[in-house]
């Protein structure tokens, strides 16, 4: 009896060893990161933003029901190279010259890209004991320099220009789809091959923590789907917008399968998604609705740089907030660091902030006291529900809206809370205001260089006079 007694203790004893290992692994474990982008997806698109339920995205909405959805996420600025440098560095893009697009391959330098004085969150993930993998688009400079396995990441499959075929890997001779540095000469749809790699990536890094970046390149033009999808949009009568409906599904697609690999190996409390868009919809080249908002893409009134954008982390931020306050894709880089435990050093100099204080009421006032745009001749700086813009059809040509330098002439003045659609200018109304606002900008704009190159009317990549590269940190 006494032996049994024995045996009996110590298999409880066992058992409560190995639970209270469990418990210090689980614990000591760093949370796996995931950043998804969206390419020109309008504000009013996805089904669970609430403008429009003609493409049905459960995937990727369900990010927001088991987080939150911020209905004021916006971009450091209105296209793509530019936003996606200031989300990489977690710094105003303009700091270090980066304001416009690099230009097609053959028509650009190999100096012109996201600066190598710069450190990604690749390169501090990475150094913190993560392995790093990214799956699609770049668009932040051809040369070698600028290549992601040079930006600190481990693994890269995808392109390195703004746009790229979905059915054809070697459309461009100069831009290829890429595994590492070797070309790939076949795909089936860019969509589901980013997708795929992205979900293969985390399979081989399930027992570690891992940075999966996946910024894809859907729904940017040129429009193309497979009848797989373009079937679930028979019912469609303008063949432009079907095509756009295709691909948007094929991006929630995508999503799907990402989420259901972290399902299958029990990863979501252990992962910290977002999704973001890495500007507003270009309504007229692709039909990308941006819902209520005025302007679209490559402008800085709302419908440029206002953009949807979630946050889950499941067992760690509460399930199904939807947040009003302005944050901005700088604050993604902060925001992953923190729940890496690595500490954000001031010379570090970032402009992102953390928000996982303002998500489980550690922090109840706003994450920003103003978010700051410069894009060529155009601006804008929002301040709690107030908003100065300079933009197309407020002081800036149709014709050129890229080309030139900002100034406060003209500048336009909106109450973003009475008037989302920015109708009423109240620069008269309110002069006082203004005059706050503009102080407030040229304050920024003082901190920030000249862009390094311009993209003029046909995106040249040609360099700009007088422009000094930032020093290496």
């Amino acid at each position: 009896m006494k032996s049994r007694l024995r045996i009996f203790d110590f298999f409880v004893r066992s058992l409560a060893l190995l639970a209270a290992s469990a418990c210090t692994h689980a614990a000591e474990r760093k949370p796996n990161i995931l950043i998804i982008v969206g390419d020109d997806l309008g504000y009013g698109e996805l089904s669970g933003q609430g403008f429009t339920q003609q493409v049905p995205t459960p995937h990727i909405d369900s990010i927001a029901t088991h987080g939150v959805r911020f209905t004021s996420g916006y971009v450091t600025g209105p296209y793509c190279s530019p936003t996606r440098a200031g989300l990489l560095t977690g710094r105003y893009q303009q700091r270090f010259g980066h304001e416009l697009n690099p230009g097609p391959a053959h028509l650009t330098p190999p100096s012109v890209g996201m600066p190598v004085t710069e450190t990604t969150i690749g390169d501090r993930l990475r150094a913190a004991g993560y392995k790093t993998g990214w799956f699609g688009k770049s668009h932040l400079g051809y040369a070698p320099q600028f290549h992601p396995l040079k930006r600190g990441f481990d693994e890269f499959y995808g392109f390195l220009g703004g746009l790229h075929d979905y059915l054809d890997a070697a459309s461009d001779a100069e831009d290829r789809i890429y595994r590492g540095t070797t070309p790939i000469e076949n795909i089936d749809y860019a969509t589901d091959a980013f997708g795929r790699e992205a979900a293969a990536f985390i399979e081989r890094h399930k027992n570690e923590p891992w940075l999966c970046y996946l910024p894809f390149n859907a729904v940017h033009a040129p429009l193309q789907a497979t009848e797989k999808y373009l079937n679930r949009f028979a019912h469609v009568e303008d063949p432009k917008r079907r095509v756009f409906c295709a691909m948007l599904s094929a991006m929630d697609d995508a999503v799907g399968q990402v989420l259901a690999k972290l399902r299958e190996h029990g990863l979501e409390e252990d992962t910290l998604i977002f999704f973001i868009s890495d500007n507003g919809g270009p309504t007229g080249g692709t039909t990308s609705g941006n819902g209520p908002l005025r302007g679209s893409k490559s402008q800085t009134w709302e419908g440029g740089i206002r953009v949807p954008f979630m946050l889950q982390w499941k067992g760690h931020i509460p399930a199904g907030q939807i947040n009003e306050q302005p944050v901005i894709q700088l604050d993604l880089l902060p925001t992953a660091l923190a729940a890496a435990g690595v500490n954000v050093k001031p010379d570090w100099k970032i402009d992102g902030v953390n928000l996982l204080p303002f998500l489980t009421s550690q922090k109840n006032s706003a994450p920003h006291t103003s978010l700051y745009w410069r894009f060529g001749p155009q601006l804008a700086l929002r301040m709690g529900d107030w908003k100065i813009v300079k933009s197309i059809g407020a002081g800036v040509s149709a014709e050129n809206p890229r080309a030139g330098k900002a100034t406060v002439d003209g500048v336009q003045l909106y109450n973003l809370r009475q008037d989302l659609g920015e109708k009423e200018n109240l620069a008269e109304k309110n002069p006082e205001k203004l005059r706050e606002l503009v102080a407030v900008w040229e304050s920024y704009n003082h901190q920030m260089i000249d862009p390094l190159w311009q993209d003029g009317p046909a995106e040249r990549g040609t360099a700009s006079k007088g422009a000094k590269a930032p020093s290496a940190k």
